[in-house]
C-alpha cells in the first residue's frame, strides 16, 4: 500500500471511512451500513467450485476455480446471477478462509482462481491473495468483472492479478442507464480496461492453450441492441488493438427481472452474425464465439 495518496488509501479501506472504492462513490460507512453494492463490512462467498463453462483458455480440461462473491456495484436488470445482487447470498469468510478456498480449488485441479464480481471486496483481496501465495498457491489469479471499476482501485492489484476478464457492456449511455443504472459506464470501463492492459498486456497462453497472463474482453450481445455491440467492437479494435482477445457472447436468456422488450427474448441469428461479420471486417483476430444453444439459464450455477 506504500505510495498511495491518502485519498486512495482511504478509498481502499472500508474501516471507518466513506467508501469510494468503485465508480458509484456512494460514501457508505460499511462498518455500519451497506454500500450501493449491497455489501457491508463482511465478505460473503456464494459458491466456490470448479467451473467448466468459461472460455477454453480458462476452463481447460480441469476447470476454472471460481469463487462467486455476493453483492455487485452494477445492478444489471438482466443479470443471470441476479440472486447475488442483494449481497445476502452465501457465507461470511475471513481473509484466511478465502485464501484456504483458493488453495482447495488448486488442489482439486483448477487451472486458475477465478474471482467473480470481486470489486466490492478489494480490500480483503489485498490480504487474501498474498496469504494464499505465501501458503503455496501457484496458479494464476483471474479477476472476473463487469468492467465498472475505478482505475485507481485496480492499481492496488498490480502484481497480484495475472488475468483480467472484464465485460465491455455498452457504448450507448442510454442503454447503460436503462439496463444497469450507470450512464457513465462507457468512460469508466474504457479507463478501467486500459489500466488492466497496462498491468498485464494482451492474453498469453502456455503450450497447452491455458491462459497464464493478460486481458480477455467479454461482450454480451443483447437483443435489440446489436447496434451498440457493433460500436463496442469498433472501440475495442481502435483502443486496444485488433489482436485483443474477445469473447463475443450469445448466451443472453431472459430472467424474471427482464420480462420487458427487447430483453424478453434471445438474440436472433441476424443480430449475432452481424457482429461476427463486423469482427472480420475490422480485423479483430482473436474472437471466441458461442452457438445459440448457449442462450439458456441452465448454465447458471446454483448458489448456496
Amino acid at each position: 500500500m506504500q505510495g498511495l495518496r491518502p485519498i486512495e488509501r482511504c478509498a481502499l479501506s472500508i474501516d471507518h471511512c466513506p467508501c469510494t472504492l468503485c465508480p458509484r462513490e456512494c460514501g457508505a460507512d460499511r462498518t455500519k451500513s451497506r454500500g450501493a453494492c449491497g455489501c457491508g463490512n463482511e465478505v460473503r462467498v456464494a459458491r466456490a467450485a470448479l467451473h467448466f463453462y468459461e472460455e477454453p483458455p480458462f476452463s481447460g480440461d480441469r476447470g476454472s476455480g471460481t469463487i462467486f462473491f455476493s453483492g455487485c456495484n452494477l445492478r444489471c436488470v438482466y443479470c443471470q446471477n441476479y440472486v447475488l445482487q442483494s449481497g445476502d447470498a452465501g457465507r461470511v469468510v475471513t481473509a484466511a478462509e478465502l485464501a484456504g478456498l483458493m488453495l482447495q480449488l488448486e488442489a482439486e485441479g483448477a487451472h486458475n482462481i477465478n474471482l467473480v464480481t470481486p470489486a466490492p471486496h478489494l480490500r480483503m483481496l489485498l490480504d487474501a491473495i498474498p496469504l494464499a501465495r505465501a501458503r503455496g498457491l501457484a496458479i494464476p489469479i483471474l479477476y472476473n468483472t463487469s468492467g465498472y471499476e475505478k482505475a485507481e482501485s485496480l492499481r492496488a492489484l498490480e502484481g497480484l492479478v495475472d488475468i483480467y476478464l472484464p465485460d465491455f457492456k455498452y457504448c450507448d449511455e442510454r442503454l447503460a442507464a436503462r439496463f444497469s443504472g450507470a450512464g457513465d459506464y462507457f468512460p469508466v470501463a474504457v479507463a478501467a480496461i486500459a489500466e488492466m492492459f497496462r498491468q498485464v498486456g494482451h492474453l498469453r497462453c502456455d503450450t497447452d492453450g491455458i491462459a497464464m497472463r493478460g486481458v480477455c474482453i467479454r461482450h454480451l450481445v443483447l437483443p435489440g441492441c446489436a447496434f451498440d455491440s457493433r460500436a463496442v467492437l469498433r472501440e475495442i479494435a481502435a483502443r486496444f488493438g485488433t489482436q485483443t482477445q474477445i469473447s463475443l457472447m450469445r448466451q443472453y436468456a431472459p430472467t424474471p427481472n427482464a420480462s420487458f422488450a427487447p430483453l424478453n427474448r434471445t438474440v436472433t441469428d441476424r443480430e449475432y452474425e452481424g457482429c461476427v461479420d463486423l469482427c472480420r471486417e475490422i480485423g479483430l483476430e482473436n474472437v471466441f464465439l458461442q452457438d445459440k444453444e448457449a442462450a439458456s439459464l441452465a448454465f447458471t450455477p446454483e448458489f448456496g
